[in-house]
């Protein structure tokens, strides 16, 4: 006797077109194109979530050392007088500081200048 797939076959393409809804032109009309695009786009999503996490750090670094400049130190003596007088404090929350407080961003640069010396 011969089994058909057709309810397997239809809902595995379903899935993929319901994934492919809001791509323009074929990539959300036609299975073969929608499928191929569907997998491109899961591996950019995977290379992305990454990348993202660079970019932000990359971010609050530039931040600090903006910061940092106004104090008159520059961003690597910061972070090793930071070290050195034992404050640890992450380069998020550094960033927010130099941003939203300029008096606590202050204070923390001259104690790692008070370390530093």
């Amino acid at each position: 006797m011969r089994v058909k797939g057709g309810t397997v076959t239809r809902a595995r393409r379903k899935r993929i077109m319901k994934l492919a809804k809001g791509y323009t032109g074929s990539k959300h009309r036609l299975f073969k194109t929608a499928k191929d695009q569907v997998m491109k786009s899961g591996l950019y999503a995977f290379r992305d979530r990454k990348a993202n996490k660079r970019n932000f750090r990359e971010l609050w670094i530039a931040r600090i050392n903006a910061g940092a400049r106004q104090n008159g130190i520059s961003y690597s003596k910061l972070m090793h007088g930071l070290k050195l007088a034992n404050i640890d404090m992450n380069r998020k929350m550094l960033a927010d500081l130099a941003v939203n407080d300029a008096d606590a961003f202050k204070a923390v640069v001259d104690e790692a200048k008070k370390a530093l010396n």
